[in-house]
């Protein structure tokens, strides 16, 4: 879902803001900008290590 917002061109912020944990400790509350971020990168980081 993070990835369907961002490229539709939505902040940080806002993808936090609709974006809701479902599992552990954080059940039902929205992640942090800075954990999307985070998120983000570890897939971009994945996806460039699996396309050389």
């Amino acid at each position: 879902m993070a990835l369907h917002l961002r490229e539709q061109e939505m902040s940080l912020r806002d993808i936090a803001a609709r974006l809701v944990v479902t599992t552990g400790k954080k059940k039902g509350q929205h992640p942090s900008p800075a954990t999307i971020l985070r998120m983000l990168r570890e897939r971009d980081e994945a996806t460039a290590a699996a396309n050389p």
